[in-house]
C-alpha cells in the first residue's frame, strides 16, 4: 500500500520559513516524480513545484520563484519542500504527490499517489 505522509507544517510568521517532509512507502520512490500542492480555503489547489526521479526541478514562478526549494533523499525515500519568506497568502494544505512516471509534471492528475496534507498557517 503506497503512502504519501507530510510533516513540517504549522504555524509560522510572515517572514520566516518552513522545511516540508513527504514520507513515501510502498512504491519504487527512486523512479517516481514528486511534486507539491497547496490548497486554501475556497480555492482550487495549485501546484508549488516537482523534482522528476532523475533531480530535474520544476517551480511554479508566480507563487514559489526566489523562494522555495524542492528536493529529494532517495536513501530516505523523501521529498523536501523549503519555502522562505513566508507571508499570510501561504496559508493553505500543502500535499505532496508521487507520480510513477518520473516525469515532472504541474498538473495534479498527472499524479498517481497523495498524501493527506499538512495545515501551513503565516501569520501576519
Amino acid at each position: 500500500q503506497v503512502q504519501l505522509v507530510e510533516s513540517g507544517g504549522g504555524l509560522v510568521q510572515a517572514g520566516g520559513s518552513l522545511r516540508l517532509s513527504c514520507a513515501a512507502s510502498g512504491l519504487t520512490f527512486s523512479t517516481c516524480a514528486m511534486g507539491w500542492f497547496r490548497q486554501a480555503p475556497g480555492k482550487e489547489r495549485e501546484f508549488l513545484a516537482a523534482i522528476s526521479w532523475t533531480g530535474t526541478t520544476t517551480l511554479d514562478q508566480d507563487s514559489m520563484k526566489a523562494r522555495a526549494t524542492i528536493s529529494r533523499d532517495n536513501a530516505k525515500n523523501t521529498a523536501y519542500l523549503e519555502i522562505d519568506s513566508l507571508k499570510p497568502e501561504d496559508t493553505a494544505v500543502y500535499y505532496c504527490a508521487a507520480n510513477s512516471r518520473g516525469l515532472v509534471y504541474a498538473i495534479s492528475s498527472e499524479y498517481n499517489y497523495w498524501g493527506q496534507g499538512t495545515q501551513v498557517t503565516v501569520s501576519s
